[in-house]
């Protein structure tokens, strides 16, 4: 997920370099959803980890 959260940013930068600015925003709305549900699967597994007593701190 997060592979393709850096493909759209990448994506999105190309795109408002070369002056395609619709293309660029969305690509980049893309890139920031999939960022944020990356986030969020990642911090489920870590709590999950730390209840199943796997991580100690």
């Amino acid at each position: 997920m997060l592979k393709w959260a850096l493909i759209f940013f990448v994506i999105s930068l190309i795109a408002g370099a070369l002056g395609f600015s619709g293309v660029a925003s969305a690509a980049s709305s893309v890139a920031k959803i999939l960022f944020f549900v990356f986030l969020i699967i990642c911090l489920v597994f870590v709590v999950l980890a730390v209840m199943a007593g796997q991580i100690l701190f």
